[in-house]
């Protein structure tokens, strides 16, 4: 199994090294335009460049939130391989069944036969490698991570200080995932400009809204490791195999 927390940190070091370098260009700006000192003069980035630098921790902050659960749900279906379908917990056994089955894919009914054949096949035999359906990209926020954890199985439990703040709503009634959920996608699919979206915006409350994703994501991948630690994909007779 793939270790989950160092996979974490590494993407949360990159952030962090991203947020050092926001943070020291603004401090710079305070005293006046901030410059480069390159080979034949300085440059000097202009206020819009600035403003594109960062609404590039939005992009960076969902690339965080989406790789971190897309790797722990990976990891769930990663751990069932080999077990006995029979043995997965009941929810874990609807995915699997969902995907060996083809339950949700209209067939005709020459399909549907040759597929409850494989099905009757693979139901006897050690889980082969397969995949948790996620939904569409874009979309993962708290709200998708909780309601994620929900259909595995759990309930995501974090402490009581970083619940809150994840909770509490800072922009357009959203709270820090969801702006970071919708600035990203309003970004990718073109409805703002890179400009536009940190108009008004500091350093300071970027990295508020870094340090609370961060916290809530790392609360998330712990109740992740303990999930898989303890087996609790599988039924529990079948937890001490």
């Amino acid at each position: 199994m793939r270790d989950l927390t160092a996979f974490f940190e590494e993407r949360v070091a990159e952030t962090d090294a991203y947020m050092d370098f926001l943070s020291a260009l603004e401090m710079q700006a305070r005293q006046g335009p901030p410059r480069l000192t390159m080979e034949g003069g300085d440059y000097q980035i202009t206020v819009i460049q600035q403003k594109i630098l960062y609404s590039s921790v939005y992009v960076q902050l969902y690339n965080l939130v989406e790789s971190t659960i897309t790797t722990c749900i990976e990891a769930v279906s990663d751990a069932s391989v080999g077990r006995q379908p029979t043995h997965l917990r009941e929810e874990i056994q609807k995915e699997w069944i969902r995907r060996v089955a083809r339950t949700h894919v209209e067939l005709t009914s020459e399909h549907r036969l040759e597929t409850a054949c494989s099905f009757f096949e693979k139901s006897a035999s050690p889980v082969e490698p397969f995949s948790i359906e996620k939904g569409g990209g874009g979309n993962w926020d708290d709200n998708a991570i909780e309601a994620m954890a929900k259909r595995l199985g759990f309930q995501v439990r974090v402490e009581r200080a970083i619940y809150s703040l994840t909770k509490r709503k800072i922009r357009d009634d959203l709270g820090p995932l969801g702006v970071v959920k919708d600035f990203r996608n309003k970004l990718a699919h073109g409805e703002i400009s890179f400009s536009e979206c940190t108009e008004g915006i500091t350093v300071s409350q970027l990295s508020e809204i870094k340090d609370v994703t961060v916290r809530y994501m790392r609360g998330v991948v712990d109740n992740f490791v303990s999930y898989l630690s303890g087996l609790q994909f599988l039924k529990e007779p079948h937890r001490d195999h």
